[in-house]
């Protein structure tokens, strides 16, 4: 899903630009062997090179560090960027989450490297995405899959734990990005 009514275009990516998928667990593929995770199997859809650039565990300030090394180093075109879990589950607010996520998307924008943005949900009895991501998104005017992880976590038999994808689950994002690359 978008991040508005009308949906924020990619520019098409030519042959050869890299593509970079970058967050925590979700993204370094918790739970799966490293061809099932989301980058390896966006990799198999799209007949291209995708580089995994997930850290488990890594909070959005760690990955706002991490991600000029990065960008300067893949040189990508575009960015996924699937980040803010883990200080949800450590009850962090929204602000500093949304804070630093501006700011990574600021500086793929400064590289001309296009952004998707993956929402994460919010943990609890019922998940739902956490609103800031939808926010962010229309800021930037970028395209936000807002519902994907959402629907997968929701559902124990595409868990491989309380908080990550199994391969099925992790197929099922890919497949979701893929649609919006299309």
């Amino acid at each position: 899903t978008f991040a508005c009514g009308r949906a924020p275009e990619l520019r098409p990516l030519p042959t050869g630009a890299a593509i970079v998928c970058f967050g925590d667990s979700i993204t370094s593929g918790a739970g799966v062997s490293e061809n099932e995770t989301y980058p390896a199997v966006l990799a198999a859809l799209l007949g291209r090179p995708v580089i995994n650039a997930g850290v488990a565990g890594e909070e959005t300030a760690a990955g706002l560090t991490r991600l000029p090394e990065v960008l300067e180093r893949h040189q990508p075109r575009l960015l996924v960027l699937c980040h803010g879990g883990n200080e949800m589950l450590s009850q962090v607010g929204d602000d500093p989450i949304a804070g630093y996520l501006r700011a990574m998307i600021r500086l793929a924008g400064y590289r001309d490297c296009d952004v998707i943005l993956v929402s994460v949900p919010r943990p609890g009895m019922i998940l739902s995405p956490a609103p800031f991501y939808r926010q962010v998104a229309r800021e930037f005017g970028i395209p936000c899959e807002n519902e994907i992880l959402t629907a997968i976590l929701s559902k124990g038999f595409l868990k491989s734990d309380y908080i990550h994808p199994n391969a099925e689950g992790y197929r099922k994002l890919a497949v979701a990005l893929h649609l919006m690359m299309k």
